[in-house]
């Protein structure tokens, strides 16, 4: 089980896939309303389920069995597990040799109908992204800056 402040394997890349969504999205507006903003991207295609193959696995082997206490998890985990196992069981009908671990192996790397995530974690996520995004905007311009040359009394006034 995830323990608080646990940072998932796919951290960056799911940040960098919230982000690709982010821009595209607020590439397409003539006029933005932040609180709408949040909403609508995690409803965006995904690149992949942002879950590990073996979480995946063990949540769809205990759904499987009749096992799996999904009244506990949070609206928008439970509605992913259950589109895996959806797959998954879609898969296997197709490939009965194949071990759960392997379909949810195959399922999870499928483009996901959305991210899963609520708004309010969007939010914290693009935020954390953008600003990452700017200090790396930032060191890249005072490395060109250092490389042409600019001293520091001409970029500070």
């Amino acid at each position: 089980m995830k323990h608080k402040g646990a940072l998932m394997e796919y951290f960056g890349e799911r940040s960098d896939d919230l982000m690709r969504a982010y821009d595209e999205y607020i590439e397409s507006c003539g006029y933005i309303r932040m609180t709408d903003v949040y909403g609508t991207i995690v409803n965006m295609p995904s690149r992949r389920f942002w879950v590990s193959d073996i979480r995946a696995a063990l949540v769809v082997s205990a759904m499987m069995k009749g096992k799996a206490n999904l009244k506990k998890m949070c609206p928008s985990k439970r509605e992913m597990y259950e589109e895996i196992y959806r797959r998954v069981m879609v898969m296997y009908a197709d490939y009965p040799d194949k071990t759960v671990s392997e379909l949810c192996a195959m399922v999870v790397m499928q483009p996901a109908p959305k991210f899963y995530l609520t708004p309010g974690s969007a939010k914290i996520m693009v935020c954390k992204a953008r600003k990452i995004r700017n200090n790396e905007r930032k060191e890249r311009i005072a490395r060109f800056a250092g490389c042409i040359g600019i001293s520091t009394k001409l970029k500070n006034g």
